[in-house]
């Protein structure tokens, strides 16, 4: 709403409609330039959508900005917004999402209009290569301005040299003296010619001098006489504001104003909370009517304008020392019983009452929050200054959960143990601290590796939830699907696989979108680590590339455990022999947190990188890895049975067939896989009887998958082919490469030995292996002219990732395209595509596609 002296300057709008033909308009002046007003009267009479997002404070974090301005998309109708998703973490934007934004508005059949309004408060520099990345790939799909009071971190130069940018600074947007005259006399002054100059020299054209003074000037029998006689004066605009704004409103409005100074929007209930009265209403509507600095926002909210605040705050803490926690202290209690939980949290930290701030919190189940959400972060932050004197069980559990948050698990335990210690006094009502109870113990059992203690914990959850309202859980979805995510990693690392998978299979079905999306990707790495024990790398792809493609969907951010989804690609890579891109895998896990994980994730990841030294020849560092995975593996048999297979594998290697066998005594009745490597072993060492016992043994009722019975098939081959048994041997081999093919494990066949290759070479075998096992014989090639090069051969296999790559690149898709297509991130398609190039023998986009073409790659 526009304040009734608004004056419409036709020169301003006349430059802005050149903000349709530019894709950048920046509009930048100094406070009080009256930016805003101008381009939201541009806008108003535009005749078509605007998307208008004003920045503040607590949005400076590209996470929360780029779902704002999302939001704001939607809202004025650009349905292309829809597809693009949206972040859950306030640090973190990934790229892919702003790719496929980009995408869609470059679609468009006419430009969205995006207006970002005080872009000065945005201090992130990663957020305006975001947006200039949008803007570039958006084409003619796009018209971004920015209204903001400093230089935005953009290359503006680049579209000041092309003529693509339309800009309207401080110097325009100052008031020529006529416009300052048709302004005063908006106000009911009539200046002379002289006397309007004047101002206007002294003010520079400044809009809210001009409109201060206006406002002043108008309570005074000589207005011109009066100008002249503030103007020569040393006083500021603040001294000016309190004697002549403040003071001559009337005591009550005096006091709202004051009062009001320490909210950034309210509505008048919130006024009333603060004054103690009922009259704020009236009040507040006679301001905004009268243009005095207070800004009306729709739906009764209300702001003062930011200048008029801060001096309203100075000035209160100097009339009214100590009034200001007490009225933060208000503020927060009156908005928490409205249901506005965030304000109420920031102005109970303001008050300093962190007692209330942080039952305030538990109270409303929220805990959750401080572990996943685009709040996570504020949230922590916001209690890291909560003072060690703060009292009380629910100020306990909120430094049990930063300490559990950040792995410190005994410094947590210690403030869980005394958090109960103090609800064991408390009476029925304290239900939902004891819920969040019950989520820190899960928590704390999952990090210690204590699965008896989080079945305890998800019993005692699940006892207390029946005492808790039904909306109230349903408005906390993540602290479900956190209790059944730490349920499921505890249960998996106990080694009861199926217990874990119904926890874990809940965790991930869970709804509630952007608030679920870290433990809906825990889960799923989880899952796919369960299928890739049991031998389907298959399934477990698939699942490690859904919680990576949800994380990527909505920008979480990978904190310790998340990054459980690539350690399983890295294995899976392993086992079909693609070395590099399990390096990359791996690479990215590693740099998901350097803060200590959770004991799945560490003990995955040390097998998964002994596996990968094992397979490029690296045995002594292997078995040097497997004996750290082994001590990382306390407490879980499947993880000590890994650890000793690779251990085994890698004895064999080294010609220790003994030790080998040795090595598996104590796990192999345990671990199908370990039973496998067993009986290979003593096969190995010439023991072909105990070998084939050893497979007799194996349960029939289990169903493993082929990443398990392939090698299993391949000793029993083995055994056959060292009795002469050339038939048997042929028909093992090739039932092992049928099921081998579908998965493309490589692996089992490379660490077979030496027997494996001459089957192989044999007719009926060397065609079930063709393509993805050895390479195809070519076609009987064309007598090359002479004196001409032979091409160069490849250097290693392309790995299907990398095909999918190069595919793409044969396409002309750009780095950005390939990986919003593939939905991964830049960095994993320059690592595919310098790994293309080195197994190509080129060194540019173009080569590569002839040369993959000449190879028929393409």
């Amino acid at each position: 709403m526009r304040p009734a002296t608004f004056l419409r300057r036709e020169r301003l709008v006349t430059h802005l409609d050149q903000a349709l033909r530019t894709p950048l308009t920046l509009v930048n002046g100094g406070a009080g330039a009256g930016k805003t007003l101008v381009v939201a009267d541009w806008a108003a009479h535009l005749g078509q959508p605007v998307a208008w997002l004003t920045s503040d404070a607590g949005g400076q974090a590209p996470g929360v900005l780029w779902s704002y301005l999302l939001e704001a998309l939607r809202i004025c109708g650009v349905r292309t917004a829809q597809e693009a998703g949206c972040p859950t973490d306030a640090r973190h934007m990934d790229h892919t999402l702003l790719a496929r934004l980009a995408t869609e508005l470059c679609a468009r059949d006419g430009p969205a209009i995006v207006v970002l309004d005080e872009y000065d408060r945005v201090t992130a520099p990663e957020i305006a290569e975001q947006l200039e990345f949008v803007l570039h790939h958006a084409g003619e799909g796009l018209r971004l301005i920015i209204v903001t009071r400093t230089e935005p971190l953009l290359p503006l130069h680049r579209y000041r040299a092309v003529g693509t940018m339309t800009e309207i600074r401080g110097a325009e947007l100052a008031f020529t003296p006529e416009e300052a005259a048709t302004l005063l006399k908006l106000h009911g002054l009539h200046l002379s010619g002289d006397a309007t100059r004047a101002l206007v020299e002294r003010t520079q054209g400044w809009a809210a001098g001009l409109r201060l003074c206006a406002l002043a000037a108008q309570q005074s029998p000589d207005p011109e006489t009066y100008l002249k006689e503030f103007e020569a004066g040393q006083s500021t605009v603040a001294d000016f504001l309190l004697a002549e704004v403040l003071k001559r409103q009337p005591t009550r409005t005096q006091d709202l104003l004051l009062r009001v100074s320490v909210l950034g929007r309210f509505c008048p209930d919130l006024a009333n909370a603060l004054t103690g009265r009922r009259d704020a209403e009236p009040i507040l509507a006679e301001l905004h009517r009268a243009n005095s600095f207070v800004e009306h926002l729709g739906h009764s909210c209300y702001r003062l304008h930011p200048l008029f605040g801060e001096i309203l705050r100075a000035h209160l803490r100097v009339r009214s020392p100590g009034l200001e926690s007490e009225l933060h202290r208000r503020a927060a209690r009156w908005l928490q019983s409205s249901g506005s939980l965030s304000e109420a949290l920031a102005h109970g930290a303001a008050a300093g009452d962190w007692e209330f701030t942080a039952r305030a919190l538990v109270d409303d189940l929220a805990i959750g929050q401080l572990f996943t959400g685009l709040r996570a972060d504020d949230l922590c932050e916001l209690f890291s200054r909560m003072t060690p004197d703060a009292s009380g069980p629910e100020a306990d559990l909120v430094r049990a959960a930063r300490e559990l948050s950040d792995r410190h698990v005994d410094r947590g335990l210690a403030h869980l143990r005394h958090a109960e210690q103090e609800l064991s006094r408390d009476g029925p009502d304290a239900a939902a601290a004891r819920l969040s109870c019950a989520l820190l113990e899960a928590l704390a059992a999952r990090l210690t590796g204590f699965s008896d203690g989080a079945e305890r914990a998800a019993r005692t959850a699940r006892e207390l939830e029946q005492g808790i309202p039904g909306e109230l859980l349903d408005k906390h979805p993540e602290l479900t699907a956190l209790l059944e995510t730490h349920l499921g990693s505890a249960r998996l690392w106990a080694g009861r696989f199926e217990d874990a998978r119904t926890a874990l299979s809940a965790a991930a079905d869970t709804s509630g979108g952007a608030s679920t999306a870290l433990p809906r990707q825990e889960s799923l790495g989880h899952l796919a680590l369960i299928d890739y024990l049991n031998g389907w790398p298959g399934r477990a792809e698939r699942k490690a590339l859904a919680a990576i493609t949800d994380a990527e969907r909505f920008s979480v951010a990978e904190p310790s455990g998340s990054g459980l989804g690539r350690v399983v690609l890295a294995a899976v890579a392993v086992d079909r022999d693609e070395l590099d891109e399990a390096e990359t895998f791996l690479h990215q896990a590693t740099a998901s947190r350097p803060a200590a994980q959770d004991r799945v994730m560490v003990a995955a990841q040390a097998i998964a990188r002994a596996r990968l030294l094992l397979a490029r020849g690296r045995t002594r560092a292997a078995l040097e890895a497997a004996a750290s995975a082994a001590r990382a593996a306390d407490g879980s048999p499947w993880a000590a049975e890994h650890a000793a297979l690779v251990a085994s594998t890698a004895h064999l290697a080294e010609g220790r067939p003994e030790t080998a066998v040795k090595v598996l005594e104590d796990v192999a009745d345990h671990q199908t896989a370990c039973a496998v490597a067993a009986a290979r072993a003593q096969l190995v060492a010439g023991n072909t009887e105990e070998a084939l016992d050893a497979l007799d043994r194996l349960p029939a009722t289990q169903r493993h998958g082929p990443a398990v019975t392939v090698p299993a098939t391949l000793v029993r081959a083995q055994a056959a082919d060292q009795a002469g048994d050339c038939a048997t041997t042929r028909r093992l081999v090739a039932q092992a490469l049928l099921a081998a093919r579908r998965e493309r494990l490589r692996r089992p066949f490379l660490e077979a030995g030496p027997w494996i290759r001459h089957q192989l070479s044999t007719e009926p075998l060397q065609e079930l292996a063709e393509d993805w096992l050895v390479p195809r014989p070519g076609p009987r090639a064309r007598r090359a002219p002479p004196g001409a090069q032979p091409p160069a051969p490849v250097v290693e296999q392309l790995s299907e990732r990398e095909r999918e790559v190069l595919q793409r690149l044969a396409q002309t898709m750009s780095t950005e395209e390939i990986a919003a297509d593939l939905f991964v991130s830049v960095n994993t398609v320059k690592t595919h595509l310098k790994s293309v190039y080195r197994k190509l023998a080129v060194n540019r986009r173009s080569d590569a596609v002839r040369r993959a073409r000449e190879l028929r790659l393409l």
